[in-house]
């Protein structure tokens, strides 16, 4: 099956969807996406939501930890290679009420490879779950597997990190989630060498950035310039700054907005950061969720306001 027909494929499947999947990933590793993760399904589940967070950091699953489960003796690579058939049996039990787990593979390299007929199959049966939402830890970077659970969520954040690196990698992973979206457009296939184009350049030539692509498709041919707009719209991630110490860290996160509307031409939704805190490191010593062992930490609020704010979002 071609990524063409599964992101066809996966479009339908979502209005069919028992729950909402929210993926949570980020450029780099060490970034906190993981603790942001499930300290995100601890608060949704305190709000009353039935919750699934599944570890989908393949070859690299620690979600286990972050919410205080011993190593799972069922993981998606026994799913996967069909030892378990049903992904009811997967799920695992938390402490926190209303929240349950899924384990990504501890040390089966082959299933940091997914197939894209796995992939697919993955996401039909989380969206079948008996939850409100199911929240994907993914692995860092851009590898295939991480943009295509990325791209077929209902929602996807990226946790960034106020540093040089941390930025750039979040630079990097929207380029390629961006990229990988189109190529897996039917209606677009007559206008790939543009798109891979304008794909290949950089920040610094804004002669042949996408915003640039979608002015000279529409010169070209309107229609198509007009289905490109329609997909580009549907693009929307969110942003979370983490580990913000002064309103200088804050205020990066507006940047980025801008510089991705400037660039890309989409519209990114910063919808919160997280202040420094070094709790957080306690609690993962503890191997206690930080929003349990610290009720009374300020990242109680950070995360309360940035939940909050995504649940009232209609996209």
């Amino acid at each position: 099956m071609s990524i063409i027909n599964d992101l066809n494929n996966n479009e339908l499947l979502s209005h069919h969807r028992k729950c909402k999947i929210w993926a949570i990933g980020g450029g780099k590793g060490g970034v906190g996406k993981s603790l942001v993760t499930a300290n995100t399904s601890i608060c949704l589940a305190l709000m009353g939501y039935k919750v699934v967070t599944v570890d989908l950091d393949l070859g690299g699953a620690n979600m286990h930890t972050c919410l205080g489960v011993p190593i799972p003796e069922k993981t998606l690579s026994d799913y996967v290679s069909k030892k378990v058939t049903d992904i009811n049996d997967l799920l695992v039990s938390t402490p926190i009420k209303n929240l349950q787990i899924i384990s990504g593979a501890q040390d089966e390299l082959g299933i940091a490879n997914l197939r894209q007929m796995h992939k697919n199959k993955i996401l039909s049966k989380l969206g079948d779950l008996d939850a409100d939402y199911v929240l994907l830890d993914l692995g860092a970077g851009t590898s295939y597997n991480t943009l295509d659970f990325f791209i077929s969520a209902d929602k996807g954040a990226l946790v960034i990190l106020p540093e040089p690196t941390s930025i750039e990698n979040t630079y990097r992973f929207i380029k390629s989630v961006y990229h990988r979206r189109l190529k897996m457009i039917e209606e677009l296939l007559d206008i790939q060498p543009l798109i891979n184009q304008a794909m290949n350049s950089k920040l610094s030539t804004p002669q042949n950035t996408p915003v640039e692509l979608v002015k000279k498709v529409i010169e070209i041919n309107p229609e198509m310039g007009q289905k490109l707009q329609r997909e580009i719209s549907k693009f929307r991630p969110k942003i979370i700054m983490n580990q913000v110490r002064s309103q200088n860290d804050i205020d990066i996160g507006f940047s980025i907005q801008n510089v991705c509307k400037r660039y890309f031409g989409i519209n990114i939704d910063y919808v919160g950061y997280l202040d420094y805190d070094a709790s957080v490191w306690q609690s993962v010593k503890k191997r206690r969720p930080l929003l349990m062992e610290f009720p009374n930490s300020k990242l109680v609020n950070n995360f309360d306001r940035m939940v909050q704010k995504m649940l009232d979002m209609n996209d």
